[in-house]
């Protein structure tokens, strides 16, 4: 007895992201990685949650504030 098995055939979907400023795609902002008090973080959640507000313009609207401060300071 001849049994004959078939596999089906799988083909595999490849995308190409072709990413113009960096590998995640951004155009208008930059990716940082930095740490913070915990109570800081709690009260941006908390006011990015009740604002409806995203936290990274949040601190875009943070960092502005501080380069202000800073520059008529001097």
């Amino acid at each position: 007895m001849v049994v004959a098995i078939s596999y089906p055939k799988l083909y595999t979907k490849i995308e190409v992201i072709i990413m113009s400023e960096n590998k995640y795609g951004l155009k208008n902002r930059t990716r940082i990685s930095n740490a913070i008090r915990t109570d800081l973080h709690e009260e941006l959640k908390n006011i990015s949650y009740d604002s409806k507000v995203p936290m990274s313009k949040l601190l875009d609207e943070a960092i502005e504030l501080l380069i202000e401060k800073r520059k008529s300071a001097n």
